[in-house]
């Protein structure tokens, strides 16, 4: 299989209310990149899902809870979840994240 270029400029950012939005970036069937912006307090919600997901800080900061730990990360530090963990996110100071998920999401194509 050859490489699939995504120019940034060719995304688009799908608003999720509350004050967050997503763009996806490259993606198969079995693995995602996506950003995801958060303004400061923005809450993402704890939730679960079968998908293994690796979240990089690109900036801002974030109080972000893995199965009851929490822990503040800042630009440069990432987390592993595993497939079933229950997890969230509350921005602290406004930025975005780099999820990557595999499988892929399908509830995220075409949404």
């Amino acid at each position: 299989m050859k490489g699939m270029f995504v120019p940034h400029d060719e995304t688009t950012v799908k608003d999720l209310g509350g004050g967050s939005s997503r763009r996806l970036l490259a993606w198969n069937d079995a693995l995602m990149a996506a950003e995801v912006s958060f303004e400061s307090g923005t809450e993402g919600a704890l939730h679960t899902h079968p998908h293994t997901q690796c979240s990089y800080v690109l900036s801002g900061r974030f109080k972000y809870t893995v199965e009851g730990e929490c822990k503040e990360m800042k630009p440069g530090d990432s987390v592993i979840v595993p497939g079933g963990a229950v997890h969230g996110a509350l921005c602290v100071e406004a930025g975005t994240l780099l999820d990557v998920f595999t499988p892929a999401r399908e509830d995220f194509i075409g949404a």
